[in-house]
């Protein structure tokens, strides 16, 4: 359970940690925050993702106040027709994994911190023209449904707009813009669901000073080793994570029921 003390402890620690890396690099905070969750193996998928949305939702307002004048129109309105019916798909999915296939949704969502970690070390070049409509109506798509399941878009959205031949205000801004209709969105879903239950709450209430102060800690003291630095350190990290989650998916399904859920 989220509210055991141990797994409290590591989700307060990683909210802190993830709103600092979002602060200075733009996205990552609800990978890193599912990520370390994940592979701590101390709550289920969905209770996380759940908290995560919740305080994702409230860090991602503050970041965005008194920036949405760089949103770029163009590209949020073409990503936003696909967000609802991107985020259901994802959540319906969540939803039917945990129930009946726990460790091919374990398996998934390392490969996923896998490519998104290897897609964000490798530094997208920017294109000559902005991406179409179709382009950009897939790029969302995809990632919403990734934020369905897993409550983070950042991968797919990161790396379809640091392509964009847009300024990196304007850049952040539209992610932003675009992670808050996916939250949003995802967080009425499961609430209708009955998925918003009081830990969840709870720890997200007691979650979101810490996000609070590291927000502003990425804002006030970014790191001397550049923005480049931390993205390096943080894929990093989730790289290894990812990769020892996928085999310790694959040993446990290797074993007798007796090992599995």
């Amino acid at each position: 359970p989220l509210m055991d003390s141990p797994a409290l402890v590591l989700f307060l620690v990683t909210a802190c940690l993830g709103a600092y890396v979002q602060a200075v690099a733009g996205f990552a905070m609800g990978l890193l925050m599912m990520a370390v969750m994940a592979a701590s193996g101390l709550v289920a998928l969905p209770v996380t993702a759940a908290a995560v949305s919740l305080l994702a939702l409230t860090n991602i307002l503050w970041s965005l106040h008194g920036h949405v004048h760089e949103v770029s129109r163009r590209l949020l309105g073409v990503l936003a027709l696909s967000v609802v019916p991107a985020v259901g798909s994802g959540v319906w999915a969540l939803g039917v994994l945990d129930r009946h296939h726990v460790r091919l949704l374990e398996a998934l969502f390392a490969l996923f911190i896998i490519a998104g970690s290897l897609s964000m070390l490798w530094q997208p070049r920017p294109l000559r023209n902005a991406s179409g409509a179709c382009a950009t109506f897939t790029a969302g798509f995809a990632g919403g449904v990734l934020g369905g399941l897993f409550a983070a878009s950042g991968p797919v959205l990161g790396w379809f707009m640091y392509r964009q031949p847009l300024p990196i205000a304007s850049v952040r801004a539209t992610l932003l813009a675009f992670f808050a209709l996916a939250s949003s969105t995802r967080l009425v879903l499961v609430g209708a669901s009955g998925g918003l239950t009081q830990a969840v709450w709870i720890s997200a209430g007691l979650a979101l000073p810490l996000v609070l102060l590291g927000t502003w800690l990425g804002r006030r003291y970014p790191p001397s080793f550049g923005e480049a630095g931390l993205r390096r350190a943080a894929f990093g990290l989730l790289l290894v994570i990812g990769i020892w989650m996928l085999i310790h998916a694959a040993l446990v399904g290797t074993c007798n029921p007796a090992c599995s859920r």
